[in-house]
């Protein structure tokens, strides 16, 4: 990384620039240190700000360079070019023995070289996605106080620690925080934390910081927002883990958590603070515990831009692969049974999407479209007149025909159901059985049997895809909350591909259009028109082979998409601030203008805007010296 001296000595120096870009960039010398984790790169969304530029393409800095800058014997003489540098870096990682070694060697590079870091991932997607996220970010958060040296030079600033003692000095912790970054690189998203329900991993206090830094790469790597732009937060209220409170390495504050009243109250402080330092920022809540999930949703979602990627997110995307599973799955979405496991934040925020489908898509009463929905929880099927005192959330779907039987676990509830799908939200590890997948299967002679295990990571994962598919006669429809491999039927050729009901496909195309258009909120037709849009993004030979989603190696094409028709519904519920946008919309409509309900189409007008305001890293030495600069 080159610093301000560097600069200010080339600055000083008498000779002339050797080229017109180390020209530019000896005249845009600053006062302020810079930041080693990140360059940062131009908003190309208009209007544009301003913003401090650093240089850290490594050995690719062009000699003209190196010599106004004064480096001459400081760095090895080879000039490399991109190319180089990424066949380093894949070398790298590629002899790295476990994923989390790749996981802190990934950290490293995107600490000190971000273009050369999303160059790598972005060409290598569909193998880093499951290391920089789900599944291997789950050990890096169990890990996280251990690793957290390693992951970065000691001058990096790579989000917020906010200690539950120290929630008085919010105004003091930002400015720390702007004092640390480049003018014009103030954040425009940011993912939040608390680290108390990580994944399927129960609490992990301040380790869940890894949780936010993910996120956040992969609103990046998906869908082009300023990486320069994005925080990462985690709030340090305690944990009520013993094993992280015994541990001595443990970095977060030793306490237990905060009752209700007190952690309420010290998150307003936190939200407020930030609202008043970043008003326009888009706030993403993350994994939560889920009756603090639901309540920070329901409490700030008409105060500030704000988005529960666990409620929302997860309901988003599943009910995208869920849309095309109905279509494939050969009986009328009117005659399914739906049958859930897990009624946590996610489980409830996907049955609740997929009821506001059946209700606008498919016109089925409300009430009839509710009676479709089972849920198992530790106690057995959510009845009504169970005896225990059900949690706010469960109300909503607690069956009242039940009569008298009480089905105490998911064989019964399976033998009383019979589902036509069954969708898994419970953390428990092979959940679905040999048993449970073929005894479903044989329920649906008629129909393709709907087969969604979602919990994350793959050690909590219901069942994996190809005993899925082994146990129904390769008949499922499937959807995986983590990565499974693709799976041939012995003795054909035929390979199948698994759907992977990945949030990314989601919550990133949402922070982009959010951040675009500045809707004032987000609302539920504007998480409805961002399924619709997901639903519709399958190429014809994705749906010809039966896939439920696009291939990842394609996600930023769908994630302009989807960006695309949020913008489109944004503008059609009058919520869209920003003019140009709303211009735009207006001056190419989409089908929407005339649908009475969210149905997740755009304009190629907006589309190409959209398309073009995408970050990404340059290309060459030569396209970073003259654009980056």
């Amino acid at each position: 990384m080159l610093g301000l001296r560097a600069i200010r000595a080339a600055s000083a120096s008498t000779k002339p620039a050797a080229s017109t870009a180390v020209g530019a960039l000896l005249r845009h010398g600053q006062t302020k240190s810079y930041r080693t984790m990140t360059p940062a790169i131009k908003n190309a969304s208009p209007p544009a700000s301003p913003t401090k530029k650093s240089l850290s393409i490594g050995t690719a800095m062009p000699y003209e360079a190196r010599t106004a800058l004064h480096l001459k014997g400081l760095v090895p003489s080879a000039v490399e070019d991109f190319s180089a540098q990424e066949a380093r870096a894949y070398e790298q990682l590629t002899s790295k023995g476990s994923d989390l070694e790749k996981y802190i060697f990934l950290s490293w590079l995107r600490n000190t070289n971000l273009d050369l870091f999303y160059r790598l991932v972005l060409k290598h997607l569909k193998e880093i996605a499951p290391v920089i996220y789900t599944p291997t970010v789950g050990q890096a958060c169990q890990e996280f106080s251990h690793i957290y040296p390693f992951l970065a030079p000691p001058s990096a600033v790579d989000g917020l620690y906010i200690p539950l003692n120290e929630v008085d000095s919010i105004d003091e912790i930002i400015a720390n925080y702007k004092a640390s970054i480049p003018e014009g690189c103030e954040p425009e998203t940011t993912v939040i934390t608390d680290g108390s329900r990580i994944l399927g991993l129960g609490d992990l206090g301040m380790n869940g910081m890894g949780i936010p830094v993910g996120k956040l790469q992969l609103y990046v790597a998906a869908a082009g927002l300023d990486p320069t732009r994005c925080l990462p937060i985690v709030l340090d209220f305690g944990t009520d883990n013993p094993k992280y409170l015994e541990d001595p390495l443990y970095l977060g504050i030793r306490q237990k958590r905060p009752d209700d009243d007190e952690f309420y109250a010290a998150t307003e402080k936190v939200i407020l603070g930030l609202h008043k330092a970043f008003p326009g920022m888009f706030i993403q809540f993350e994994d939560f515990n889920t009756p603090h999930a639901f309540g920070l949703l329901e409490r700030w979602r008409n105060k500030v831009l704000c988005f529960n990627d666990d409620i929302q997110g997860t309901g988003s995307v599943i009910l995208s692969g869920f849309i095309n599973a109905i279509r494939l799955a050969g009986i009328p979405a009117k005659d399914q049974r739906i049958l859930f496991v897990g009624a946590g934040s996610a489980g409830v925020g996907v049955a609740k999407q997929l009821v506001d489908y059946l209700v606008m898509e498919h016109k089925i009463p409300e009430e009839q479209a509710k009676a479709m929905f089972w849920f198992v929880d530790s106690r057995g099927v959510i009845n009504a007149n169970r005896g225990d005192k059900l949690a706010d959330h469960k109300i909503y779907f607690a069956r009242h025909d039940n009569g008298d039987v009480q089905c105490k676990n998911l064989d019964e509830a399976i033998e009383f159901v019979k589902p036509t799908a069954l969708i898994g939200l419970s953390t428990i590890y092979k959940a679905f059985n040999e048993k449970v997948l073929k005894r479903v299967n044989e329920l649906n002679p008629a129909a393709r049997p709907i087969i969604f295990p979602l919990s994350n990571p793959q050690t909590k994962a219901e069942c994996t895809f190809e005993e899925a598919m082994v146990h129904t006669n390769n008949r499922v429809l499937f959807a995986s909350g983590t990565a499974f491999p693709s799976y041939t039927i012995p003795g054909t050729q035929d390979t199948r591909v698994p759907g992977q009901g990945n949030n990314m496909y989601v919550f990133p195309p949402i922070g982009l259009g959010a951040k675009l258009a500045k809707p004032t909120r987000i609302t539920d037709s504007l998480i409805f028109s961002v399924s619709k849009s997901l639903s519709n993004t399958l190429t014809e030979d994705e749906i010809a082979r039966g896939e439920l989603y696009p291939r990842i190696e394609r996600i930023r094409e769908t994630s302009a998409q989807v960006a695309a028709a949020f913008i489109h519904q944004a503008v059609r519920e009058g919520l869209a601030q920003d003019q140009y946008w709303v211009d735009l919309v207006n001056a190419n409509p989409a089908s929407s203008a005339t649908s009475e309900i969210p149905d997740g189409t755009y304009s190629q007008a907006v589309l190409a805007e959209v398309t073009k305001r995408m970050w990404a890293p340059a290309a060459s030495a030569q396209q970073f010296m003259e654009t980056k600069l």
